[in-house]
């Protein structure tokens, strides 16, 4: 175990994925729970230093492939409904946070079903769509050429067509 010391508490950074439990948990809660719940999960994430935030993607990132997809589906669908409203400071926090670990890993983003990850994003509204897919494409054209390569490399075509990649 890794510990490190905060203002406030001694954070541990285990072997056991946490992070990855708490996802799953999340995802078997029912909406009026989950929305909620993750919304407070991802506001704290803002304020973890930044060890524990790459370490919490790492989690995540490893977690998401091997919950059921109809699960999967919901929580995806909450997490990036919870994203369109939030400033965009915090969207795109977020969003580099992920997409900076997949560039550098981006294995990790071929055990996701990437298809389905792709519905989820259509089944939003037109204009969350457009909030999301900004965001993203300003983060990927601020990229330096061979990290966006590698990013471009693991994202399917049809998924960079709808977010105007």
């Amino acid at each position: 175990m890794i510990y490190y010391q905060t203002e406030n508490s001694t954070r541990t950074l285990a072997e056991p994925n946490y992070a990855g439990n708490i996802i799953v948990i999340l995802a078997n809660l029912p909406d009026f729970l989950r929305t909620p719940i993750l919304k407070k999960r991802m506001m704290e994430f803002f304020e973890m230093p930044d060890p524990e935030k790459k370490q919490l993607i790492n989690n995540a990132l490893e977690a998401g492939p091997t919950i059921p997809f109809p699960n999967f589906a919901k929580l995806f669908k909450t997490w990036l409904e919870i994203l369109t409203v939030l400033p965009e400071d915090q969207r795109s926090g977020l969003f580099l946070a992920y997409l900076n670990e997949i560039s550098e890993h981006p294995q990790k983003l071929i055990t996701f079903n990437l298809d389905g990850i792709l519905e989820i994003f259509l089944s939003l509204d037109k204009e969350k769509q457009t909030i999301i897919s900004q965001s993203v494409k300003n983060i990927i054209n601020r990229f330096e050429d061979e990290r966006k390569r590698r990013l471009l490399l693991v994202i399917p075509d049809n998924a960079q067509t709808y977010l105007k990649l």
